[in-house]
């Protein structure tokens, strides 16, 4: 265990983001800045999906981006979360230290990694579910594609990658699942289990997630684009920052979560988180200066709304509307809308001090909000 004082003051000090903006934070900081979409249609040829267009990561091919060793049976969706962690081990920009080194400092082998998901891959479950059914005997399946069906492979394997020892977890958590690895992490800290924490959330776009959502919308849902990416921070403590040269993006006031047992709920239910996380971090519903919801398709994203409403009356902070631009990444939404105040804070866009708010609602019922102080 690590050794570590019962109250701490997390911030994050980091970020990176691999997107349909592009495979660097600065790709992502720069598209959201100037409101640059990312659908494109898909190549019926390639994708037998039921939907037209889609936004993908552009030139994510796992080989020419991690080489070829270990990567033969490595699945889309692990590929996506090795490759952002490495970009942000590798201290590209997303940090205020901007040394370039080849590793933050201050992230060791002891690092905990805690990893946002939905069901892990849901194309390597059902084609190794597949194999296992159509293969001349049961048996004959590729052993090395196994691992791909178990819901921790990307935190895992991004742990083995970049030789991090600490703590390493997976939260399924569906459009939350950004939120709730950022709680995760603050528990740890809490805890004594790990000064840093790298935090954040996965989603790929495949066949299996693309029927797996025609089939589950509702039906005035359907016309959301759906996205994919990767986007992770590091959480340390304010002192372990300053340790190291980082001066931190972002402070957490605060994470505060809620459960809705139908859509139509969900609205009185958010709005109390709101109202509960406003009050716990001392901020007044008029000083918000940022917000970034998860515009949620159909229902949820209906009520979110409505709830933001009923929170904040005539107060209009900045909305950072994610999806517009990177489309439905599902469960990294949320780590996408915590990245994006992130990029606002590092481009200077929002004074020291500022209160940022981001907000979740998902289908199963969570909801949550954050609270973020730019630093």
């Amino acid at each position: 265990m690590v050794n570590a004082p019962a109250a701490v003051s997390p911030v994050i000090s980091a970020w990176t983001a691999v997107s349909p903006l592009g495979l660097r934070a600065a790709d992502f900081s720069c598209g959201m800045q100037f409101g640059r979409g990312t659908g494109k249609p898909l190549d019926p040829e390639e994708w037998s999906v039921p939907f037209r267009e889609a936004c993908l990561v552009p030139d994510f091919h796992i080989r020419e981006i991690l080489g070829r060793k270990n990567t033969r049976s490595m699945d889309r969706v692990t590929g996506l979360a090795v490759t952002a962690i490495r970009h942000l081990l590798s201290g590209e920009r997303g940090s205020k230290s901007g040394d370039g080194a080849e590793r933050l400092p201050g992230v060791g082998e002891h690092t905990g990694l805690a990893l946002g998901t939905s069901t892990g891959s849901a194309q390597s479950i059902m084609d190794f579910t597949r194999d296992s059914l159509v293969s001349a005997k049961p048996f004959f399946v590729d052993p090395a594609r196994f691992p791909n069906t178990v819901m921790n492979c990307a935190a895992g394997q991004s742990a083995i990658w970049h030789g991090l020892k600490g703590p390493n977890t997976t939260i399924a958590g569906g459009r939350a699942a950004g939120l709730l690895t950022l709680r995760y992490a603050m528990r740890l800290q809490r805890a004594g289990r790990a000064r840093t924490v790298l935090c954040g959330a996965v989603e790929e776009f495949t066949s299996a997630r693309a029927w797996l959502e025609w089939h589950t919308r509702a039906d005035d849902d359907t016309t959301a684009v759906l996205g994919e990416g990767a986007a992770v921070w590091l959480l340390e403590t304010a002192d372990e920052a300053r340790e190291h040269g980082r001066g931190g993006l972002a402070e957490v006031a605060g994470v505060e979560f809620g459960f809705a047992t139908d859509p139509a709920a969900a609205r009185t239910v958010l709005a109390d988180t709101v109202t509960r996380l406003l009050d716990r971090t001392g901020t007044a519903p008029g000083e918000v200066r940022a917000l970034a919801d998860s515009q949620a398709p159909g229902a949820e994203g209906e009520a979110e709304r409505a709830a933001l409403a009923d929170v904040l009356g005539g107060h209009r902070p900045l909305r950072l509307a994610t999806a517009d631009a990177i489309g439905d990444t599902c469960a990294a939404s949320a780590a996408f809308q915590i990245v994006a105040i992130l990029a606002l804070a590092g481009r200077g866009e929002l004074a020291p001090g500022s209160p940022a708010l981001v907000t979740t609602v998902d289908r199963d019922g969570v909801v949550g909000a954050a609270l973020l102080r730019t630093r």
